[in-house]
Protein backbone atom coordinates (compact mmCIF):
# COMPACT_ATOMS: atom_id res chain seq x y z
CA UNK A 1 0.00 0.00 0.00
CA UNK A 2 2.83 2.35 0.73
CA UNK A 3 4.25 1.81 -2.75
CA UNK A 4 0.85 2.39 -4.31
CA UNK A 5 0.39 5.60 -2.36
CA UNK A 6 3.83 6.75 -3.41
CA UNK A 7 3.07 5.95 -7.01
CA UNK A 8 -0.11 8.00 -6.84
CA UNK A 9 1.69 10.96 -5.27
CA UNK A 10 1.40 13.94 -7.67
CA UNK A 11 4.56 15.41 -9.13
CA UNK A 12 5.13 19.17 -8.77
CA UNK A 13 6.79 21.34 -11.43
CA UNK A 14 7.99 18.54 -13.66
CA UNK A 15 9.38 20.92 -16.30
CA UNK A 16 11.72 22.93 -14.08
CA UNK A 17 12.37 20.25 -11.45
CA UNK A 18 11.93 16.76 -13.00
CA UNK A 19 11.21 13.93 -10.62
CA UNK A 20 13.83 11.20 -10.33
CA UNK A 21 14.07 7.99 -8.37
CA UNK A 22 16.34 7.67 -5.39
CA UNK A 23 19.85 6.63 -6.23
CA UNK A 24 19.03 6.03 -9.85
CA UNK A 25 20.50 7.63 -12.93
CA UNK A 26 18.34 9.65 -15.27
CA UNK A 27 16.23 7.38 -17.38
CA UNK A 28 16.83 7.28 -21.11
CA UNK A 29 14.25 6.35 -23.70
CA UNK A 30 14.25 2.73 -24.75
CA UNK A 31 12.43 3.32 -28.04
CA UNK A 32 13.50 6.11 -30.43
CA UNK A 33 11.52 6.72 -33.60
CA UNK A 34 13.33 8.93 -36.11
CA UNK A 35 11.70 10.33 -39.20
CA UNK A 36 13.67 12.55 -41.61
CA UNK A 37 10.49 14.03 -43.07
CA UNK A 38 9.09 15.12 -39.74
CA UNK A 39 9.09 18.95 -39.74
CA UNK A 40 8.37 19.34 -36.06
CA UNK A 41 10.68 19.07 -33.08
CA UNK A 42 11.39 15.72 -31.39
CA UNK A 43 8.48 14.33 -29.39
CA UNK A 44 9.07 12.22 -26.29
CA UNK A 45 6.15 10.36 -24.85
CA UNK A 46 5.62 10.14 -21.11
CA UNK A 47 4.85 6.42 -20.98
CA UNK A 48 7.15 3.82 -19.61
CA UNK A 49 8.62 2.80 -22.94
CA UNK A 50 10.03 6.28 -23.59
CA UNK A 51 9.27 6.71 -27.29
CA UNK A 52 10.79 9.69 -29.10
CA UNK A 53 9.88 10.86 -32.58
CA UNK A 54 11.99 13.49 -34.37
CA UNK A 55 13.89 14.39 -37.47
CA UNK A 56 17.24 12.89 -38.22
CA UNK A 57 18.93 16.28 -38.28
CA UNK A 58 17.79 17.12 -34.73
CA UNK A 59 18.62 13.77 -33.19
CA UNK A 60 22.09 13.88 -34.74
CA UNK A 61 22.11 10.29 -36.00
CA UNK A 62 22.46 8.79 -39.42
CA UNK A 63 18.93 7.93 -40.49
CA UNK A 64 18.05 5.14 -42.86
CA UNK A 65 17.87 6.03 -46.53
CA UNK A 66 14.55 6.97 -48.01
CA UNK A 67 13.26 8.59 -44.86
CA UNK A 68 12.24 5.28 -43.28
CA UNK A 69 11.69 4.81 -39.57
CA UNK A 70 14.42 3.39 -37.38
CA UNK A 71 13.30 1.84 -34.10
CA UNK A 72 15.82 0.95 -31.42
CA UNK A 73 14.53 -1.26 -28.63
CA UNK A 74 16.12 -2.30 -25.44
CA UNK A 75 18.70 -0.51 -23.36
CA UNK A 76 20.34 2.64 -24.73
CA UNK A 77 23.58 1.47 -26.29
CA UNK A 78 25.98 3.61 -28.33
CA UNK A 79 25.12 3.95 -31.98
CA UNK A 80 27.23 1.87 -34.38
CA UNK A 81 28.45 5.01 -36.18
CA UNK A 82 30.69 5.81 -33.23
CA UNK A 83 29.04 9.13 -32.27
CA UNK A 84 29.34 9.84 -28.57
CA UNK A 85 26.56 11.36 -26.50
CA UNK A 86 23.12 10.34 -25.40
CA UNK A 87 20.14 9.99 -27.66
CA UNK A 88 18.28 12.82 -25.96
CA UNK A 89 21.06 15.40 -26.50
CA UNK A 90 21.27 17.58 -29.61
CA UNK A 91 24.91 17.70 -30.81
CA UNK A 92 26.17 20.95 -32.29
CA UNK A 93 28.54 19.55 -34.85
CA UNK A 94 27.31 22.04 -37.46
CA UNK A 95 28.13 25.11 -35.36
CA UNK A 96 31.72 26.45 -35.51
CA UNK A 97 33.83 26.42 -32.39
CA UNK A 98 34.72 29.53 -30.43
CA UNK A 99 38.22 29.70 -31.91
CA UNK A 100 36.81 29.37 -35.42
CA UNK A 101 34.32 32.15 -34.78
CA UNK A 102 37.06 34.42 -33.40
CA UNK A 103 39.27 33.66 -36.38
CA UNK A 104 36.40 34.36 -38.75
CA UNK A 105 35.68 37.67 -37.00
CA UNK A 106 39.32 38.81 -37.12
CA UNK A 107 39.77 37.79 -40.75
CA UNK A 108 36.47 39.20 -41.99
CA UNK A 109 36.30 41.80 -44.72
CA UNK A 110 35.07 44.49 -42.33
CA UNK A 111 37.97 43.92 -39.94
CA UNK A 112 40.46 44.16 -42.77
CA UNK A 113 38.88 47.41 -43.95
CA UNK A 114 39.09 48.86 -40.43
CA UNK A 115 42.77 47.95 -40.08
CA UNK A 116 43.56 49.38 -43.51
CA UNK A 117 41.47 52.43 -42.62
CA UNK A 118 43.61 53.29 -39.61
CA UNK A 119 46.73 52.91 -41.75
CA UNK A 120 45.23 55.25 -44.34
CA UNK A 121 44.33 57.72 -41.56
CA UNK A 122 47.93 57.74 -40.32
CA UNK A 123 49.24 58.21 -43.87
CA UNK A 124 46.85 61.08 -44.59
CA UNK A 125 47.77 62.77 -41.31
CA UNK A 126 51.50 62.38 -41.96
CA UNK A 127 51.25 63.67 -45.53
CA UNK A 128 49.07 66.65 -44.59
CA UNK A 129 51.21 67.71 -41.63
CA UNK A 130 54.48 67.13 -43.47
CA UNK A 131 53.53 69.15 -46.55
CA UNK A 132 52.18 72.07 -44.51
CA UNK A 133 55.20 72.33 -42.21
CA UNK A 134 57.69 72.01 -45.07
CA UNK A 135 56.04 74.88 -46.95
CA UNK A 136 55.99 76.95 -43.77
CA UNK A 137 59.68 76.25 -43.24
CA UNK A 138 60.48 77.49 -46.75
CA UNK A 139 58.91 80.86 -45.98
CA UNK A 140 61.06 81.15 -42.86
CA UNK A 141 64.35 80.50 -44.67
CA UNK A 142 66.71 83.46 -44.69
CA UNK A 143 70.20 84.09 -46.04
CA UNK A 144 72.73 86.94 -46.25
CA UNK A 145 72.01 88.76 -49.50
CA UNK A 146 72.79 92.26 -50.84
CA UNK A 147 70.67 95.04 -49.41
CA UNK A 148 68.90 95.72 -52.72
CA UNK A 149 66.20 93.21 -53.67
CA UNK A 150 67.13 90.74 -56.39
CA UNK A 151 66.50 92.17 -59.84
CA UNK A 152 65.78 90.25 -63.05
CA UNK A 153 68.63 88.05 -64.33
CA UNK A 154 69.59 90.42 -67.19
CA UNK A 155 70.40 93.32 -64.78
CA UNK A 156 72.06 91.20 -62.07
CA UNK A 157 75.64 92.14 -62.94
CA UNK A 158 74.84 95.83 -63.21
CA UNK A 159 73.08 96.02 -59.87
CA UNK A 160 75.83 94.08 -58.10
CA UNK A 161 78.52 96.44 -59.40
CA UNK A 162 76.53 99.58 -58.69
CA UNK A 163 75.64 98.76 -55.11
CA UNK A 164 78.45 98.16 -52.71
CA UNK A 165 76.31 97.88 -49.62
CA UNK A 166 76.99 95.32 -46.95
CA UNK A 167 75.14 91.98 -47.24
CA UNK A 168 71.96 91.79 -45.23
CA UNK A 169 69.90 88.85 -44.04
CA UNK A 170 66.86 88.55 -46.26
CA UNK A 171 64.25 85.99 -47.22
CA UNK A 172 65.31 83.62 -49.96
CA UNK A 173 61.86 82.28 -50.82
CA UNK A 174 58.54 84.12 -50.81
CA UNK A 175 56.54 82.69 -53.71
CA UNK A 176 53.17 81.18 -52.73
CA UNK A 177 51.84 81.15 -56.29
CA UNK A 178 54.95 79.38 -57.58
CA UNK A 179 54.56 76.80 -54.78
CA UNK A 180 50.92 76.23 -55.73
CA UNK A 181 51.78 75.93 -59.40
CA UNK A 182 54.62 73.48 -58.71
CA UNK A 183 52.59 71.24 -56.38
CA UNK A 184 49.60 71.23 -58.74
CA UNK A 185 51.83 70.13 -61.60
CA UNK A 186 52.59 66.95 -59.66
CA UNK A 187 48.94 65.89 -59.81
CA UNK A 188 49.57 65.14 -63.48
CA UNK A 189 50.88 61.77 -62.26
CA UNK A 190 47.35 60.63 -61.39
CA UNK A 191 46.53 59.01 -64.73
CA UNK A 192 50.01 57.49 -65.33
CA UNK A 193 49.89 55.93 -61.86
CA UNK A 194 46.40 54.58 -62.58
CA UNK A 195 47.61 53.01 -65.82
CA UNK A 196 50.67 51.55 -64.08
CA UNK A 197 48.55 49.98 -61.33
CA UNK A 198 46.08 48.69 -63.90
CA UNK A 199 48.88 47.03 -65.92
CA UNK A 200 50.41 45.53 -62.75
CA UNK A 201 47.21 43.92 -61.49
CA UNK A 202 45.88 43.06 -64.95
CA UNK A 203 48.69 42.12 -67.28
CA UNK A 204 46.37 41.57 -70.21
CA UNK A 205 46.89 44.30 -72.79
CA UNK A 206 43.34 44.04 -74.07
CA UNK A 207 41.95 44.86 -70.62
CA UNK A 208 43.81 48.22 -70.68
CA UNK A 209 42.28 49.08 -74.03
CA UNK A 210 38.86 48.08 -72.79
CA UNK A 211 39.31 50.25 -69.70
CA UNK A 212 40.29 53.30 -71.78
CA UNK A 213 37.34 52.76 -74.11
CA UNK A 214 34.96 52.45 -71.15
CA UNK A 215 36.24 55.76 -69.72
CA UNK A 216 35.56 57.54 -73.01
CA UNK A 217 32.22 55.76 -73.45
CA UNK A 218 31.03 56.85 -70.00
CA UNK A 219 31.62 60.49 -70.90
CA UNK A 220 29.84 60.03 -74.23
CA UNK A 221 26.83 58.41 -72.58
CA UNK A 222 26.41 61.47 -70.38
CA UNK A 223 26.53 63.78 -73.38
CA UNK A 224 29.96 65.23 -72.52
CA UNK A 225 31.74 66.32 -75.64
CA UNK A 226 35.41 67.27 -75.89
CA UNK A 227 34.65 70.99 -75.65
CA UNK A 228 32.43 70.51 -72.58
CA UNK A 229 35.04 68.31 -70.97
CA UNK A 230 37.82 70.87 -71.44
CA UNK A 231 35.58 73.72 -70.26
CA UNK A 232 34.73 71.90 -67.05
CA UNK A 233 38.37 70.98 -66.49
CA UNK A 234 39.33 74.65 -66.88
CA UNK A 235 36.73 75.57 -64.24
CA UNK A 236 38.02 72.93 -61.84
CA UNK A 237 41.61 74.02 -62.51
CA UNK A 238 40.73 77.61 -61.59
CA UNK A 239 39.00 76.54 -58.36
CA UNK A 240 41.86 74.21 -57.46
CA UNK A 241 44.60 76.79 -57.99
CA UNK A 242 42.75 79.63 -56.22
CA UNK A 243 41.92 77.41 -53.22
CA UNK A 244 45.46 76.12 -52.81
CA UNK A 245 46.97 79.56 -53.38
CA UNK A 246 44.94 81.04 -50.51
CA UNK A 247 45.94 78.11 -48.30
CA UNK A 248 49.65 78.53 -49.05
CA UNK A 249 49.51 82.32 -48.78
CA UNK A 250 47.89 82.11 -45.32
CA UNK A 251 50.91 80.07 -44.15
CA UNK A 252 53.02 83.22 -44.57
CA UNK A 253 50.92 84.92 -41.86
CA UNK A 254 49.56 82.29 -39.48
CA UNK A 255 50.92 79.22 -37.76
CA UNK A 256 50.47 75.81 -39.35
CA UNK A 257 47.96 74.63 -36.76
CA UNK A 258 45.76 77.69 -37.22
CA UNK A 259 45.69 77.26 -40.98
CA UNK A 260 44.94 73.54 -40.77
CA UNK A 261 42.17 74.10 -38.23
CA UNK A 262 40.59 76.78 -40.40
CA UNK A 263 40.81 74.57 -43.46
CA UNK A 264 39.17 71.70 -41.56
CA UNK A 265 36.04 73.82 -41.31
CA UNK A 266 35.39 73.05 -44.98
CA UNK A 267 33.45 69.91 -43.97
CA UNK A 268 30.69 72.11 -42.54
CA UNK A 269 30.61 74.18 -45.73
CA UNK A 270 30.42 70.98 -47.75
CA UNK A 271 27.34 69.92 -45.79
CA UNK A 272 25.62 73.28 -46.29
CA UNK A 273 26.26 73.28 -50.03
CA UNK A 274 25.25 69.62 -50.32
CA UNK A 275 22.00 70.39 -48.54
CA UNK A 276 21.25 73.33 -50.84
CA UNK A 277 22.63 72.08 -54.18
CA UNK A 278 22.62 68.29 -53.93
CA UNK A 279 19.47 68.17 -51.76
CA UNK A 280 21.00 65.95 -49.09
CA UNK A 281 19.08 65.02 -45.98
CA UNK A 282 18.72 67.72 -43.33
CA UNK A 283 20.40 66.81 -40.04
CA UNK A 284 19.98 69.21 -37.13
CA UNK A 285 23.22 68.28 -35.36
CA UNK A 286 25.20 69.26 -38.45
CA UNK A 287 23.71 72.73 -38.34
CA UNK A 288 25.09 72.94 -34.79
CA UNK A 289 28.46 71.87 -36.24
CA UNK A 290 28.31 74.72 -38.76
CA UNK A 291 27.64 77.20 -35.95
CA UNK A 292 30.58 75.86 -33.92
CA UNK A 293 32.93 76.08 -36.90
CA UNK A 294 31.92 79.65 -37.68
CA UNK A 295 32.34 80.61 -34.03
CA UNK A 296 35.82 79.08 -34.01
CA UNK A 297 36.75 81.04 -37.15
CA UNK A 298 35.56 84.28 -35.52
CA UNK A 299 37.62 83.59 -32.40
CA UNK A 300 40.75 82.91 -34.45
CA UNK A 301 40.17 86.09 -36.44
CA UNK A 302 40.40 88.25 -33.30
CA UNK A 303 42.86 86.14 -31.29
CA UNK A 304 45.53 88.88 -31.59
CA UNK A 305 43.18 91.80 -31.08
CA UNK A 306 41.29 94.05 -33.46
CA UNK A 307 44.24 96.25 -34.41
CA UNK A 308 46.28 93.34 -35.82
CA UNK A 309 44.83 93.38 -39.34
CA UNK A 310 47.55 91.01 -40.58
CA UNK A 311 46.16 88.14 -38.51
CA UNK A 312 42.64 88.97 -39.58
CA UNK A 313 43.70 88.85 -43.23
CA UNK A 314 45.36 85.46 -42.79
CA UNK A 315 42.26 84.02 -41.14
CA UNK A 316 40.07 85.36 -43.93
CA UNK A 317 42.34 83.76 -46.53
CA UNK A 318 42.34 80.38 -44.76
CA UNK A 319 38.56 80.45 -44.28
CA UNK A 320 38.12 81.41 -47.95
CA UNK A 321 40.34 78.46 -48.85
CA UNK A 322 38.02 76.15 -46.88
CA UNK A 323 34.98 77.62 -48.65
CA UNK A 324 36.67 77.22 -52.06
CA UNK A 325 37.46 73.59 -51.29
CA UNK A 326 33.81 72.98 -50.39
CA UNK A 327 32.65 74.61 -53.64
CA UNK A 328 35.11 72.48 -55.60
CA UNK A 329 33.95 69.20 -54.03
CA UNK A 330 30.23 69.88 -54.32
CA UNK A 331 30.54 71.19 -57.86
CA UNK A 332 32.61 68.16 -58.85
CA UNK A 333 29.87 65.93 -57.45
CA UNK A 334 27.18 67.93 -59.25
CA UNK A 335 28.88 68.12 -62.64
CA UNK A 336 30.79 64.85 -62.85
CA UNK A 337 28.58 62.70 -60.62
CA UNK A 338 29.59 59.15 -59.74
CA UNK A 339 32.88 58.83 -61.61
CA UNK A 340 35.14 55.81 -61.78
CA UNK A 341 38.77 55.84 -60.70
CA UNK A 342 39.90 56.10 -64.31
CA UNK A 343 37.72 59.13 -64.95
CA UNK A 344 38.90 60.87 -61.77
CA UNK A 345 42.54 60.18 -62.69
CA UNK A 346 42.03 61.57 -66.18
CA UNK A 347 40.38 64.74 -64.87
CA UNK A 348 43.19 65.40 -62.38
CA UNK A 349 45.83 64.87 -65.04
CA UNK A 350 44.10 67.28 -67.42
CA UNK A 351 43.82 69.84 -64.58
CA UNK A 352 47.57 69.54 -63.97
CA UNK A 353 48.34 69.98 -67.67
CA UNK A 354 46.13 73.05 -67.91
CA UNK A 355 47.80 74.46 -64.81
CA UNK A 356 51.28 73.87 -66.22
CA UNK A 357 50.52 75.33 -69.65
CA UNK A 358 48.12 78.19 -68.94
CA UNK A 359 49.52 79.49 -65.65
CA UNK A 360 53.22 79.45 -66.50
CA UNK A 361 53.11 83.04 -67.85
CA UNK A 362 51.60 84.20 -64.53
CA UNK A 363 54.44 82.55 -62.60
CA UNK A 364 57.01 84.27 -64.83
CA UNK A 365 55.23 87.63 -64.50
CA UNK A 366 55.20 87.42 -60.68
CA UNK A 367 58.90 86.57 -60.62
CA UNK A 368 60.17 89.24 -63.00
CA UNK A 369 57.97 91.93 -61.48
CA UNK A 370 59.39 91.24 -58.02
CA UNK A 371 55.98 90.36 -56.56
CA UNK A 372 57.36 86.96 -55.55
CA UNK A 373 60.93 86.40 -54.38
CA UNK A 374 62.79 83.29 -55.49
CA UNK A 375 66.58 83.14 -55.02
CA UNK A 376 67.45 80.12 -57.11
CA UNK A 377 70.89 79.69 -55.56
CA UNK A 378 69.35 79.37 -52.09
CA UNK A 379 66.06 77.71 -53.06
CA UNK A 380 65.23 74.87 -50.60
CA UNK A 381 64.69 72.21 -53.26
CA UNK A 382 64.39 69.29 -50.78
CA UNK A 383 61.55 70.99 -48.94
CA UNK A 384 59.76 71.87 -52.17
CA UNK A 385 60.09 68.41 -53.70
CA UNK A 386 59.08 66.54 -50.55
CA UNK A 387 56.13 68.89 -49.98
CA UNK A 388 54.91 68.30 -53.54
CA UNK A 389 55.28 64.52 -53.16
CA UNK A 390 53.39 64.52 -49.84
CA UNK A 391 50.66 66.68 -51.33
CA UNK A 392 50.32 64.20 -54.18
CA UNK A 393 50.16 61.30 -51.71
CA UNK A 394 47.44 63.03 -49.67
CA UNK A 395 45.37 63.66 -52.80
CA UNK A 396 45.82 60.06 -53.98
CA UNK A 397 44.68 58.69 -50.63
CA UNK A 398 41.79 61.14 -50.47
CA UNK A 399 40.45 60.12 -53.88
CA UNK A 400 41.36 56.43 -54.11
CA UNK A 401 41.36 55.42 -50.45
CA UNK A 402 37.66 54.52 -50.62
CA UNK A 403 38.63 51.46 -52.67
CA UNK A 404 40.35 49.93 -49.64
CA UNK A 405 38.53 51.28 -46.61
CA UNK A 406 35.62 53.39 -45.41
CA UNK A 407 35.48 57.09 -46.26
CA UNK A 408 35.29 58.17 -42.63
CA UNK A 409 38.90 57.09 -42.03
CA UNK A 410 40.09 59.42 -44.80
CA UNK A 411 38.17 62.30 -43.24
CA UNK A 412 39.59 61.54 -39.80
CA UNK A 413 43.08 62.04 -41.19
CA UNK A 414 42.38 65.77 -41.57
CA UNK A 415 41.18 66.34 -38.02
CA UNK A 416 43.90 64.19 -36.44
CA UNK A 417 46.48 66.32 -38.23
CA UNK A 418 45.52 69.30 -36.05
CA UNK A 419 46.82 67.96 -32.68
CA UNK A 420 49.91 66.53 -34.39
CA UNK A 421 50.64 69.91 -35.96
CA UNK A 422 50.02 71.64 -32.63
CA UNK A 423 52.62 69.41 -30.96
CA UNK A 424 55.17 70.27 -33.67
CA UNK A 425 54.42 73.99 -33.40
CA UNK A 426 54.95 73.89 -29.64
CA UNK A 427 58.21 71.98 -29.95
CA UNK A 428 59.79 73.75 -32.95
CA UNK A 429 58.34 77.26 -32.93
CA UNK A 430 57.35 77.59 -29.24
CA UNK A 431 53.78 78.52 -30.11
CA UNK A 432 51.42 79.00 -27.16
CA UNK A 433 47.83 77.84 -27.46
CA UNK A 434 45.78 79.80 -24.98
CA UNK A 435 42.81 82.12 -24.80
CA UNK A 436 40.82 82.74 -27.93
CA UNK A 437 43.29 80.82 -30.07
CA UNK A 438 42.83 77.59 -28.14
CA UNK A 439 39.06 78.06 -27.92
CA UNK A 440 38.77 78.63 -31.67
CA UNK A 441 40.74 75.49 -32.55
CA UNK A 442 38.74 73.38 -30.08
CA UNK A 443 35.40 74.65 -31.42
CA UNK A 444 36.39 73.87 -35.01
CA UNK A 445 37.48 70.35 -34.04
CA UNK A 446 34.20 69.77 -32.17
CA UNK A 447 32.24 71.00 -35.19
CA UNK A 448 34.26 68.66 -37.39
CA UNK A 449 33.29 65.64 -35.30
CA UNK A 450 29.64 66.70 -35.19
CA UNK A 451 29.53 66.78 -38.99
CA UNK A 452 30.68 63.15 -39.01
CA UNK A 453 27.61 62.12 -37.01
CA UNK A 454 25.34 59.88 -39.12
CA UNK A 455 21.90 61.06 -40.15
CA UNK A 456 20.21 58.49 -37.89
CA UNK A 457 22.40 59.14 -34.86
CA UNK A 458 19.42 59.18 -32.40
CA UNK A 459 18.75 55.54 -33.27
CA UNK A 460 22.29 54.57 -32.26
CA UNK A 461 21.92 56.36 -28.93
CA UNK A 462 18.60 54.56 -28.35
CA UNK A 463 20.25 51.22 -29.09
CA UNK A 464 23.02 51.98 -26.60
CA UNK A 465 20.51 52.89 -23.90
CA UNK A 466 18.48 49.78 -24.58
CA UNK A 467 21.61 47.68 -24.51
CA UNK A 468 22.46 49.09 -21.08
CA UNK A 469 19.01 48.24 -19.79
CA UNK A 470 19.25 44.78 -21.28
CA UNK A 471 22.56 44.25 -19.48
CA UNK A 472 20.92 45.23 -16.21
CA UNK A 473 18.09 42.78 -16.82
CA UNK A 474 20.54 39.97 -17.56
CA UNK A 475 22.47 40.48 -14.33
CA UNK A 476 22.16 37.50 -11.96
CA UNK A 477 19.32 38.07 -9.58
CA UNK A 478 19.36 37.23 -5.91
CA UNK A 479 18.13 33.82 -4.92
CA UNK A 480 14.43 33.96 -4.03
CA UNK A 481 13.54 33.27 -0.47
CA UNK A 482 11.82 29.99 0.27
CA UNK A 483 8.07 29.76 -0.22
CA UNK A 484 5.83 29.14 2.76
CA UNK A 485 3.78 26.15 1.59
CA UNK A 486 1.22 26.71 4.34
CA UNK A 487 0.02 29.92 2.72
CA UNK A 488 1.71 29.80 -0.71
CA UNK A 489 3.16 33.27 -0.19
CA UNK A 490 6.74 34.45 -0.56
CA UNK A 491 8.33 35.56 2.68
CA UNK A 492 9.65 38.74 1.01
CA UNK A 493 6.15 40.12 0.57
CA UNK A 494 5.68 43.59 2.01
CA UNK A 495 1.99 43.05 2.72
CA UNK A 496 2.02 39.67 4.45
CA UNK A 497 4.36 37.84 6.78
CA UNK A 498 5.72 34.35 5.96
CA UNK A 499 2.81 32.85 7.92
CA UNK A 500 0.26 34.68 5.76
CA UNK A 501 -0.83 37.28 8.30
CA UNK A 502 -1.24 40.89 7.25
CA UNK A 503 1.60 43.04 8.50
Amino acid sequence: MSEDAGARRPSIATIFNPRRGRGSTPSRPSVVVTDEDSPGPPLQLSNGSGMRVGSAGISGRCGTPGGSLSINQGSPVPHPDGDSGSATESPRDGQPSKCARLKQAFLSQTTKKIVVGWLVTCCVTTAWVGATHLIKDMFLRQAYLPAAPPSPPMDTTVSSNATGAQPKQREVFDAPFFTTWFCTAWTGLFFPLYLACHSCFRRDKDSLKVSLKSIAQNFRDRGVTFSKFMTRCCLFCLLWVVTNYMYVYSLRILDCTDVMALYSAHVSFVYLLSWVILHDQFVGVRIVAVILCNTGIALLAYMDGITRTKTLGGVVLAAASAAGSAVYKVLFKKVIGEASFGQVSLIFTVIALLNTILLSPIVAAFYFSGYEVVVWSHLPWPNLLIAAALSLAANLLGNFGVAFTFEIFITLGLVLAIPVSAALDIKWYHVKFEGMKLAGVVLIVCGFFLVLFPANWPEYITKVLRWGRHRKRNQPRQQPEPIDYRTGLISRSHLRSPSGLIR
